[in-house]
């Protein structure tokens, strides 16, 4: 499970920024307002994984706007979309799904089928599909959300490299690895060209690809990768940092299955000694 580290960080990366309406504003919905205020606290709160306290933000959060300004106003959609996640992130799905399909059906109809925030909804509900292992249809859903982002964005902006890269841990879970590697390396170039080559989501990315490569038995091509995210890391971070740790870890655990036994101790030792210094 360690392993899944990277997909992990980078579909948690989409997920919160949906949180407040996918990522971006839009004119349509409530700004500076009641409404507002709460959606950020919100998403403070999710990212924190505050859960029990969001969830309370979150429905107020509804209400203020279901009264301000209707049902099928575009903020509506927004904080159905934060409790849709809030679910699923504590793997309620059936109270999720009602509510991610209700925010969809908003943002289509309010902005449009092929506006941004409708590809982040689209990504929203196939995570939810993946998460209960319906592949099929997530795939299908991941695929609607990222031509929609390439039409909307181009296709060198950062949420369609977010898009691929879910695209990519799909496919990566059904063993489809062929399909997934060439997703994934059009991922990490749009967000080295776009954020930089030393951004802590190059670094995700980077351990992303060295984990499709280790699960293939790719020992060799999975190496640098790590070292690289780890350096990242450690640049942007600092030595120790939980994610600097879970880098060691994981390349420990590589290091073992090459038979580099010494190297593979020392690496879990020093991981060890920065868990040690955890809350």
């Amino acid at each position: 499970m360690r392993g899944l580290l990277g997909y992990v960080m980078a579909c948690l990366c989409v997920c919160c920024a949906a949180l407040t309406g996918c990522g971006r504003s839009d004119d349509t919905t409530a700004q500076g307002t009641e409404w507002e205020t709460l959606n950020q606290e919100a998403k403070s709160l999710y990212e924190q994984g505050n859960y029990d306290r969001c969830m309370v933000v979150a429905k107020k959060a509804l209400e203020v706007a279901e009264r301000e300004h209707g049902p099928e106003h575009p903020s509506v959609a927004a904080s159905l979309n934060t409790l849709a996640n809030l679910y699923r992130a504590q793997g309620h799905y059936a109270a999720a799904e009602p509510l991610q399909k209700r925010a969809l059906a908003i943002w289509e109809k309010a902005l449009g089928p092929e506006h941004p925030n409708v590809a982040g909804s689209l990504n929203n509900l196939a995570e939810l599909r993946r998460a209960q292992g319906q592949y099929a249809t997530a795939e299908f859903l991941y695929k609607r959300s990222l031509a929609i982002r390439e039409k909307a964005l181009g296709p060198e902006h950062p949420d369609v490299a977010g898009s691929l890269c879910n695209l990519a841990e799909l496919y990566r879970a059904q063993g489809q690895y062929a399909g997934a590697e060439p997703l994934q390396k059009r991922a990490l170039a749009i967000w080295e060209k776009a954020l930089g080559p030393e951004h802590p989501r190059v670094a995700d990315e980077l351990s992303n690809m060295a984990v499709l490569y280790e699960t293939q038995g790719q020992y060799a091509a999975a190496e640098p990768l790590y070292k690289r995210s780890l350096a990242i890391s450690e640049k942007a971070f600092g030595p120790n940092h939980p994610q600097v740790a879970a880098l060691l870890e994981s390349m420990s655990e590589l290091y073992a299955k090459m038979g580099k036994t010494e190297e593979a101790k020392k690496l879990a030792d020093r991981a060890a000694k920065i868990r040690e210094l955890e809350p």
